[in-house]
């Protein structure tokens, strides 16, 4: 799949926007604080209707206006597909083929992106939020049954804690809505939890070769979910994750009212890495857990791949000033001819590849798109 077209309005610094990309490599030139990053975060924002940057959407829209508006004529194996994202304070609608979505997790996963941002380089060595976030954007682009059982899960969870509160302070003492709570989540954290086993299991299967291959055959990469739940793994069926949740609750139930939060559960899981059997984060070089990273992006090309039948977008923002020549150019190398693919960057001088050489051009100057150079 490619984004053929790319219109925005009142977004971030441009007042209006009409584009037109190659299915190939697109390279976006422009100083600091021009908007180059803007461009390449509405399209993430169109295929996955939030930002990579912000959990804030007012911010997305551009200063005294009412609303944001993006929209993209994506092409896909059985032909076009026109998406629009209209952002504004009282929310977000979205449009598929023209036709209005009444949920937003039936919208994401009609166009398919993958991120790598210079953040991204800290995914290893960054916080257990910062690993979660990355199993749910990711799996939710082609699972919305996950994206569906993860915000019941998450809803469900914060109407547990608000009881939980009240528990706390004694604005409440019966217990009988917590038991009901604790229950649907127990049932909603055990599917979110296996959906994710299942997931890191093929990714896993897709980052160890590629992981080898940068390393030059020298490291082995792997990866592994960690739960906070006792007695739980990959290969353990729906009751029996339902049971071990349900002695865990009642284990730490007097705990959490103690505390008045849930402290259990998908949303405290987290993500290890071990390379030649050692936790990257810990004791990994700073090449390592670049080496990590990037093998886990370009494994996401091929698990996407795997799963739909088709290539997503690949947008590379800033990224490649921060990985060595070597690694930019087995990343370059693995993306050419197969994946449309969003380049920004200052300057393209000092990368010398052959792909970047082929590429469409443009310029970014003020919140303007100028011609291809």
């Amino acid at each position: 799949m490619y984004i053929e077209h790319l219109s925005v309005k009142n977004y971030r610094n441009y007042t209006s926007l009409e584009v037109t990309f190659e299915k190939g490599v697109n390279v976006i030139i422009g100083e600091n604080a021009q908007g180059k990053t803007n461009i390449m975060e509405s399209i993430y924002v169109l295929a996955m209707a939030k930002s990579h940057r912000t959990s804030n959407d007012k911010e997305l829209i551009k200063w005294d206006e009412e609303y944001a508006k993006i929209e993209g004529r994506l092409q896909k194996r059985n032909g076009s597909l026109p998406l629009q994202l209209v952002i504004s304070k009282k929310g977000k609608k979205a449009k598929c083929n023209h036709i209005e979505q009444s949920k937003l997790s039936q919208y994401i996963g009609n166009m398919n992106v993958v991120m790598f941002a210079p953040e991204d380089l800290n995914l290893v060595k960054g916080s257990p939020q910062v690993r979660r976030r990355f199993i749910d954007m990711e799996l939710g682009q082609v699972s919305p049954i996950y994206m569906h059982d993860l915000a019941k899960y998450q809803k469900v969870l914060q109407q547990r804690n608000h009881y939980l509160k009240q528990l706390q302070t004694r604005k409440t003492k019966d217990e009988t809505m917590l038991l009901v709570l604790t229950d649907q989540l127990i049932e909603l954290a055990a599917k979110v939890t296996i959906k994710r086993f299942a997931f890191i299991e093929q990714l896993s299967q897709w980052a160890k070769p590629i992981h080898h291959s940068i390393s030059r055959g020298l490291e082995e990469l792997a990866i592994k979910y960690k739960t906070t739940v006792d007695n739980v793994s990959e290969d353990i069926n729906m009751s029996k994750m339902v049971n071990s949740f349900h002695e865990k609750f009642e284990k730490v139930k007097e705990k959490e009212i103690e505390r008045g939060v849930t402290l259990f559960g998908p949303h405290r899981d987290d993500l290890l890495f071990y390379v030649n059997g050692k936790e990257v984060n810990i004791f990994g070089s700073q090449g390592q857990q670049r080496t990590t990273a990037l093998s886990l992006k370009l494994a996401e090309i091929d698990l996407i791949f795997s799963e739909i039948g088709e290539y997503p977008i690949l947008l590379l923002d800033d990224v490649l000033s921060e990985l060595d020549d070597y690694r930019q150019s087995h990343l370059l190398n693995t993306i050419q001819g197969k994946v449309q693919t969003f380049v920004t960057t200052t300057s393209v001088e000092g990368i010398d590849h052959h792909t970047l050489k082929q590429a469409d051009t443009f310029r970014v100057v003020s919140g303007s798109l100028q011609n291809k150079l």
